[in-house]
């Protein structure tokens, strides 16, 4: 006798946003990529496709009041959080409606309305940044939890350590999130470590730590609640590894050569937009024109963002003053 389907304890509701959010998501990503080529975005770009289910995962476990902070592949966290695309593109574009005065670009996206601190270029610069974020939570006795992003590059810095090591000592809220697309900037986990479960890191400070399928967001969801509800009764820090991939190379710049077309292919077939979509069609969650109209409302935000940055100015010159201090009105400033 055939053994019983497990129940699915995501609804109906959770697919639809999931499948919606991560489209968006996708769909942002290869806009980005196309403007890119076309000279209409400059500078660097690291984009995020195939790793959607990792940050829809983490958003299903968590609150809006609760902070995040990623590495320079950003793009996508921001829109998770709730700020609408437009801000973002803009950002890309380095127009003054960006969300950061279009002056942060690709790389360096912020917003303190939806408690989202970054886009960081240095690697692993976020990491204690995190810490202090989390440590700031428990000083003033507020119940957030947050959530830091890294690659699997990012590991071997002495300050992914040091920050490990002070989270768990002082049982900070915080959720140490390790994005393993395999091949940090082009070179592999194997040829960087001899510790490739990058989850036994953690273990140096009997830190709580995990891998997990990071192509299925239900699997991301179920990592992050546990983690989450952890940090939130005061247990501390926890370290998860989601495996995952990156379709594109590390950058646009890249060709990711390093890498055959097989493997690329395996992953996929393992597309977390796609497992989404087959539970949706699998449960007849919505008809196909249920769907396309998901779809159409996706490249319409997608075509109203770059509209939005394409019409939006240019910064004046004498922003370059501003936001340098958190007081702006310092006299030697005005004497320029």
């Amino acid at each position: 006798m055939a053994a019983k389907k497990p129940a699915n304890k995501y609804s109906k509701k959770d697919y639809l946003k999931w499948y919606e959010q991560m489209l968006l998501m996708r769909k942002f990503e290869e806009k980005s990529g196309q403007k890119y080529i076309q000279q209409e975005i400059r500078g660097f770009c690291h984009l995020y496709i195939g790793q959607e289910a990792v940050l829809m995962g983490t958003i299903h476990a968590t609150k809006a009041e609760d902070s995040m902070i990623t590495t320079y592949r950003d793009h996508c966290h921001p829109i998770a959080k709730g700020m609408h695309p437009k801000y973002v593109m803009a950002e890309l574009y380095g127009k003054s409606t960006g969300c950061s005065g279009g002056k942060g670009g690709s790389m360096h996206i912020f917003s303190k309305e939806f408690n989202f601190y970054g886009g960081h270029g240095i690697v692993g610069g976020n990491i204690p940044l995190a810490a202090g974020i989390a440590f700031a939570d428990k000083y003033r006795g507020d119940d957030y939890v947050t959530s830091c992003f890294m690659g699997d590059g990012a590991v071997r810095q002495g300050a992914f350590h040091e920050a490990l090591n002070m989270a768990m000592t002082w049982k900070l809220p915080v959720i140490y999130i390790i994005e393993n697309n395999q091949y940090a900037m082009g070179t592999s986990v194997e040829r960087t470590s001899n510790v490739t479960d990058l989850s036994k890191l953690g273990l140096a400070f009997d830190m709580p730590s995990e891998s997990v399928d990071g192509m299925d967001v239900v699997a991301v969801a179920d990592a992050m609640k546990v983690a989450v509800e952890r940090a939130r009764k005061g247990d501390g820090p926890t370290l998860l590894e989601m495996k995952t991939y990156r379709y594109k190379g590390h950058s646009m710049s890249d060709p990711a050569k390093y890498r055959t077309k097989a493997e690329l292919q395996e992953y996929k077939d393992l597309d977390p937009v796609k497992q989404v979509l087959n539970v949706i069609k699998e449960n007849k969650y919505a008809s196909e024109k249920e769907l396309k109209a998901i779809e159409k409302r996706v490249v319409d935000l997608i075509d109203e963002s770059v509209k939005f940055a394409e019409d939006s100015p240019a910064p004046e010159d004498d922003a370059i003053y501003k936001d340098v201090y958190a007081q702006e009105d310092y006299p030697f400033i005005k004497e320029y």
